[in-house]
């Protein structure tokens, strides 16, 4: 169906308009973002295709440049708008969550962090950084890689630490293999930072392996020091 055959107070931008954000469907928010379709293609039946190849509106988390470039009818403006439309929402979250999240038990760390990761093919380094009564103050991606001593310089984690003013750093990071068992060199970075904290005066208060199911806490099983 042509945009021209929707009745006008059901087209997307018209309905928002009259009855809210929440009354669109998923593709009508898409074709919103989207603006407008390619030749043959209007904005409604474009979102329909997008969302068919994504498969789960959850993969907009993780989904890259060149994989939406891939899809007929997304080309460089409407690939970047939907990208920065994606992180727009996860600053949003981010920003909620500061206030409401309890970063003093494992679990928690874990249900605030886990979603960073969805998706993501390669091994990433988050720290988050917390004041003295354990509140976050700021968190921040360090690296994609293979964790070592040479990919993660612990001036960089700790720099973070001293602009902020936290008193605690929380190291994150992911095993896209899904295993979170920490291997020896896991074990040897963790000991060297929590012995760098203690230096610096910023205590490593815990490392948490996670996966997008579970997670492993070095504080949990005794492993930091």
């Amino acid at each position: 169906m042509k945009i021209k055959e929707i009745p006008i107070n059901e087209r997307p931008r018209e309905k928002l308009i009259k009855k809210g954000v929440n009354s669109l469907s998923t593709s009508e928010l898409l074709a919103i973002i989207l603006q407008g379709g390619v030749k043959n293609v209007n904005a409604n039946e474009l979102a329909f295709e997008l969302l068919k190849e994504v498969k789960d509106i959850k993969n907009f988390i993780s989904v890259s440049y060149l994989e939406l470039m891939k899809i007929k009818g997304i080309g460089p403006v409407k690939a970047t708008k939907l990208l920065a439309t994606v992180e727009l929402g996860k600053r949003i979250f981010l920003e909620e969550e500061k206030e409401k999240v309890n970063l003093s038990k494992p679990k928690e760390i874990y249900n605030y962090c886990r979603f960073f990761f969805f998706g993501l093919k390669q091994e990433c380094f988050f720290c988050l950084y917390l004041n003295s009564k354990k509140q976050l103050l700021s968190n921040k991606m360090l690296f994609k890689g293979t964790m070592t001593k040479s990919s993660v310089h612990p001036r960089e984690i700790f720099k973070e630490a001293y602009k902020v003013s936290a008193s605690y750093i929380i190291c994150i990071h992911n095993h896209p293999s899904g295993m979170l068992k920490p291997s020896e060199k896991d074990i040897e970075f963790t000991n060297y930072l929590v012995n760098l904290g203690v230096i610096h005066g910023v205590l490593i208060y815990d490392h948490l392996i996670v996966s997008e199911r579970n997670y492993y806490s070095f504080l949990e099983n005794n492993l930091l020091g």
